[in-house]
């Protein structure tokens, strides 16, 4: 009995250590090269995100439409809206523009300096 225990667990872990190693795969960018030139998240294939709509949203015009479009609803429909953001995970969207902050400022200084 034992042996089945160790053996089954031991395929379970060999099962979750390959499903960990293809996550890491397709997370990862297939090279350090292939995207550091460019600014579009995904432009190249293989690349995350790979929906057209998802690449869309984590542009810069993709935030401005969210924004513009969380704004009316916020003047329109106030409730809703209040309600709707207490859905969302908090720490998630923190964590979103703190990034984007971030990633903007040292842009900028970039710009700056060289």
């Amino acid at each position: 009995m034992a042996d089945r225990d160790a053996e089954a667990r031991a395929e379970i872990l060999a099962r979750l250590a390959a499903s960990r190693e293809e996550l890491r795969r397709v997370f990862d960018s297939p090279s350090g090269e292939a995207n550091a030139g460019s600014s579009v998240p995904g432009d190249h294939p293989g690349g995350f995100p790979r929906s057209r709509t998802m690449q869309m949203l984590m542009s810069g015009r993709g935030l401005g439409t969210l924004s513009a479009i969380a704004a009316g609803l916020l003047l329109a429909r106030p409730t809703l809206a209040l309600r709707l953001l207490r859905s969302l995970p908090a720490s998630a969207v923190a964590r979103l523009l703190l990034v984007r902050a971030v990633t903007a400022l040292r842009a900028k200084q970039g710009r700056r300096d060289g």
